[in-house]
């Protein structure tokens, strides 16, 4: 499979800054070491009072931490769309064709400039930016003729802690092996210092750890990230 990686162009499109690596940092991680290439869209980050005791942290913080985790993923390019406070957290109060229209053509890695061979979105959950980035970038990959504008022939949308909270279950049909990755994974994830709790919170680094295991125990390897496919074109 490293030659398979080694040929693919991926665009990551995440909600929030700590997504891309709770949902698919071995895969990056993997694809970049493989010799392929990896950009990264943040849709936003922006001030945020946490409950507990971790106080207000602020999207400069946010941003800070992104920037770091993606230096240690080596990935060719990065973005964040939206840094001001009445868009984060209120993604789903942004028409869907705005949205849209930034991932096709009008963000600084937006499908059109990227041209990338594989895209991982987050699956929809109830979380409502979460499901609206889902929305714009399942449209945004809507079927066309490839003569028209460039098509995306992998389209995934990525696992995640929270989505044993839903309504709908998450199925994963495609696992990527992360088990030399997994340190990679969870070294970026802990560049999130602003996000991350302590166990047995969902999203403590030891409960990423877990579902790593856990999917990797689904394909008989010591870790990996699982995917639903939406297309894949061979």
């Amino acid at each position: 499979m490293t030659d398979f990686w080694a040929g693919q162009r991926l665009l990551v499109v995440t909600p929030h800054a700590d997504d891309e690596a709770y949902g698919c940092g071995g895969t990056i991680a993997k694809v970049k070491a493989a010799g392929g290439e990896v950009f990264v869209i943040v849709a936003s980050v922006g001030d945020l009072r946490h409950c507990g005791s971790v106080g207000t942290v602020t999207g400069e913080t946010r941003a800070a931490e992104l920037k770091a985790a993606m230096e240690y993923l080596q990935v060719d390019g990065y973005e964040i769309l939206f840094t001001d406070g009445e868009s984060h957290l209120r993604l789903d109060t942004i028409p869907r064709r705005d949205l849209v229209a930034l991932l096709e053509r009008d963000a600084k890695y937006s499908i059109d400039k990227v041209r990338p061979t594989a895209l991982i979105l987050p699956a929809p959950s109830y979380n409502q930016d979460h499901g609206a980035i889902f929305d714009a970038g399942f449209t945004a990959c809507r079927p066309h003729r490839r003569e028209d504008k460039h098509f995306i022939d992998l389209v995934l949308t990525c696992d995640s802690v929270q989505l044993g909270w839903g309504q709908a279950a998450f199925h994963p049909d495609v696992y990527v092996d992360i088990s030399e990755y997994l340190g990679a994974k969870l070294d970026a994830l802990a560049f999130h210092k602003s996000q991350l709790r302590p166990a047995p919170d969902p999203g403590s680094l030891q409960n990423v750890e877990r579902l790593a295991r856990l999917r990797g125990a689904d394909i008989g390897v010591d870790a990996a990230e699982a995917y639903e496919c939406h297309r894949i074109a061979l």
